[in-house]
């Protein structure tokens, strides 16, 4: 297994729905986190984005040289940025880092955010936007000058001065549980995300996920983004998850769900919706816990036990093709120890390693801003 952790920019603290106990998030404890899951062992760290987040490239680009091994999954959103700048981002990224960029690949979810945006196209044709961006974007990494016109997507002469790490795209990520999502990630992605919903539900998108791929004569990887709430007895755990939503209340409930409402992300809808149909009984399967999502937007589930528990849960999602786990739990700073603590011995776990080393040439400055010195 390969863990990942979460960096907490859109804020953290011991409890949700109250300022007590929480951190002050800002670079000085994003560089804390940071070092602890690198040092740890954690393969890499996704780093959200969104208007309620700080912004994920420039947060990222801070914490490179404050890290030596950490992967960093950064978001791009393809309706809202030029394919050649967001390429050329990301490779800059990814060579300066000597390879440790994952670019997560956000279509959308929250309307009235992607209207604030100046994106105003719906749900299918954000998708099909998505197909024709990712399609420009891997003639870009790959070297070539692109030339290409859609629906949405046009550019003419668009080329990378500056290669990615390995001259190809770093590999992409992407979350969706519509049709549409599926189909672009069968075609373009490398490591399909699923929040965790029941194991039945999971297998069901995996199973159609890998069939699409198959039929593109490609194959694909599968993640699963899950809160963890583990200590030594299941009593103690249970009484955590407890203790974090205890400042939550019904008005609270209730005004977080009209929010969620609107949006048109069918994944968020799922999760909204396992959430309301299980009121009384959050544990919605063995250990998976849906109280997080009576006010969170994204992941609302959390695996909640005693170590033994949790990691046997775990393997159960491994087993039914999943390869990478991106965890997180409140607060991240002392949960991302707690975990490598408790779970990682436990889990046959794929530990971080060193980048490979990049060979610099000297290059001179281009003339004109184009040509190559002799």
């Amino acid at each position: 297994m390969e863990i990942f952790w979460y960096l907490p920019t859109m804020g953290d603290g011991r409890y949700l729905g109250t300022t007590q106990g929480a951190k002050v998030t800002d670079l000085h404890y994003f560089r804390q986190v940071a070092q602890a899951v690198d040092r740890l062992g954690y393969t890499g760290m996704l780093v959200p984005t969104g208007h309620a987040c700080e912004d994920g490239w420039v947060v990222a680009s801070a914490l490179l040289p404050a890290t030596e091994r950490l992967k960093f999954l950064v978001a791009v959103r393809p309706a809202g940025v030029s394919v050649t700048i967001a390429a050329r981002m990301a490779a800059s990224f990814d060579r300066l880092s000597s390879g440790r960029l994952l670019v997560n690949v956000v279509t959308g979810g929250d309307p009235l955010e992607m209207k604030g945006d100046g994106i105003f196209l719906d749900h299918k044709d954000r998708y099909d936007a998505t197909d024709e961006f990712l399609t420009v974007w891997h003639r870009l990494m790959e070297g070539e000058e692109v030339t290409y016109t859609g629906k949405h997507i046009q550019v003419e002469g668009a080329k990378l001065q500056y290669p990615p790490f390995e001259r190809k795209s770093p590999p992409l990520f992407i979350g969706a549980s519509s049709a549409p999502g599926h189909q672009v990630a069968a075609k373009h992605i490398d490591t399909y995300l699923t929040w965790a919903e029941t194991p039945e539900m999971v297998a069901e998108k995996i199973a159609d996920v890998k069939a699409l791929a198959k039929a593109q004569n490609r194959e694909i990887e599968i993640g699963l983004r899950v809160q963890i709430i583990v200590r030594e007895t299941a009593e103690e755990a249970w009484a955590e998850a407890h203790k974090l939503v205890q400042y939550v209340t019904k008005e609270d409930i209730n005004e977080a769900h009209a929010v969620l409402d609107r949006f048109d992300s069918v994944g968020q809808r799922r999760m909204t919706q396992l959430v309301r149909d299980n009121l009384h009984q959050l544990e919605i399967s063995p250990n998976l816990w849906a109280g997080i999502g009576q006010v969170r937007g994204g992941v609302g589930t959390a695996l909640v036990g005693d170590a033994d528990s949790v990691a046997e849960r775990l393997k159960e999602y491994a087993a039914l093709g999943i390869d990478r786990f991106i965890l997180s739990g409140y607060p991240h700073l002392e949960e991302a120890y707690r975990i490598a603590e408790l779970l990682f011995p436990r889990l046959p776990v794929t530990y971080s390693k060193p980048p490979k080393a990049h060979e610099w040439t000297a290059m001179g400055e281009l003339l004109a801003e184009n040509i190559a010195p002799k």
